[in-house]
């Protein structure tokens, strides 16, 4: 386990590409985002990109960016490496989220059988409010859960 101190939480860039699609498909499998959408979330403008650092190394990241339309932020994807899990990393990346996000509503999308992370949501104010049936690749739901902050 990692001590707290060991880990920071530092804006994610372009460079940051070939860790970025570890990750994901790490965390993500066969569900993981294909190269443009990463290289999207890396450079578009408006959009929030955090990663956590661990021994010079991103071990999770997270983005998000506003539906202006209906003013409601969205975690677009959020992940942590296996190794790093249940140190408070996740918790951390969603919460500088939601801030750089700046909405009073954020939402975002998880499995249906991700009971860790649906714990985690629950834990920081997240309730459920919706159902996307078989969004993931091998059709399994998707929970669309939200904060009011």
């Amino acid at each position: 386990m990692i001590e707290p101190a060991a880990w920071q939480i530092v804006p994610a860039n372009w460079r940051d590409l070939n860790e970025l699609r570890q990750i994901e498909k790490i965390c993500f499998g066969d569900d993981a985002w294909p190269l443009l959408d990463l290289v999207a979330v890396l450079t578009f403008s408006g959009v929030v990109r955090l990663k956590a650092v661990a021994n010079e190394r991103m071990v999770g990241f997270v983005g998000g960016e506003v539906n202006s339309r209906e003013a409601i932020g969205w975690i677009t994807t959020i992940g942590v490496l296996p190794d790093y899990r249940r140190q408070g990393i996740a918790q951390a990346l969603l919460s500088a989220c939601e801030e750089q996000l700046g909405t009073a509503h954020v939402r975002l999308s998880v499995r249906r059988s991700n009971l860790a992370a649906i714990a985690l949501y629950q834990k920081t104010g997240y309730f459920q409010a919706g159902v996307w049936q078989a969004y993931y690749y091998d059709r399994e739901d998707a929970l669309i859960l939200e904060k009011k902050r």
